[in-house]
């Protein structure tokens, strides 16, 4: 898959084509995809009666017109809301998805309406969806394509050994960075990518040295949220994978040779 490959750059659409189409919706991840993204990112949560919805936010007022937090609402009243309301380009005089039928997906919704192989990486943002996804994926056989990651090690831990590739959590990435600073190779982890922004709470993570330190491990990392090309092809010199971005196409202009090369010449130095 792609998404592990350590020689590969790929570029991962965030929450779709977030910048232009409302998140984590089937018309955004629709639209990376028609893009032609390596992969989409998108997040999870449980509705009331235990539906595995897509959405970030734990409450519903920033993306939809509805109010209250998601895991308070049944899968029919989430269905009802309508999450293209608060898109806006021009902040907020004009609001174009609104009132277009741009609703609340379920897991399998996303995954049925995406192409059958894309590859995925799956934001588990709370720990009640750890075991309806372990179920999901079988039932979808997806196993192949996708990470799942989550800051919570309650939601990613209990899947390891699932039969896919898992994301690193908050302390484990944590963990990584003093021996990181220090230039210690890192031994193989029991998971399989770092799925990090550039900057955690205020503070600037050290990517270059993770990258170094992980590449013998063969565990990736893929960078958020980056949406100038010319950040993307700075985090690709210093040793990262992919990158997430909210407007993939202006990412994807990066020609592959040019990821490529970069991706060399930071091997090169490392050497």
């Amino acid at each position: 898959m792609i998404l592990l490959d350590p020689d590969a750059r790929p570029v991962i659409g965030h929450r779709g084509d977030r910048a232009h189409a409302p998140e984590n919706t089937l018309e955004s991840l629709q639209q990376a995809a028609a893009l032609g993204v390596d992969a989409v990112e998108f997040d999870l949560r449980v509705s009331r009666d235990g539906a595995l919805v897509v959405i970030h936010d734990e409450t519903l007022e920033r993306t939809t017109d509805g109010s209250g937090p998601v895991a308070q609402r049944s899968l029919a009243e989430l269905r009802r809301l309508d999450a293209g309301a608060k898109f806006t380009l021009d902040g907020g005089r004009t609001f174009p998805w609104r009132g277009r039928g741009v609703r609340i997906p379920t897991f399998d919704d996303t995954i049925e309406s995406l192409p059958r192989e894309l590859p995925c990486i799956i934001e588990l943002k709370t720990a009640a969806a750890t075991e309806l996804l372990r179920v999901a994926v079988r039932r979808h056989d997806i196993a192949r394509r996708i990470i799942v990651a989550g800051f919570d090690p309650a939601a990613t831990r209990p899947l390891r050994g699932a039969g896919f590739a898992l994301g690193a959590c908050t302390p484990d990435v944590a963990r990584l960075v003093l021996p990181a600073l220090l230039r210690r190779d890192v031994a193989p982890q029991r998971f399989q990518a770092l799925c990090i922004p550039p900057r955690w709470r205020g503070i600037p993570l050290p990517i270059a040295a993770l990258a170094r330190a992980l590449r013998a491990s063969a565990t990736v990392i893929h960078v958020w949220t980056i949406n100038d090309p010319a950040d993307a092809l700075r985090l690709w010199r210093a040793g990262v994978q992919g990158i997430l971005s909210d407007d993939p196409r202006s990412i994807m202009s990066v020609p592959k040779s040019a990821r490529v090369a970069t991706a060399t010449r930071a091997e090169e130095r490392h050497a």
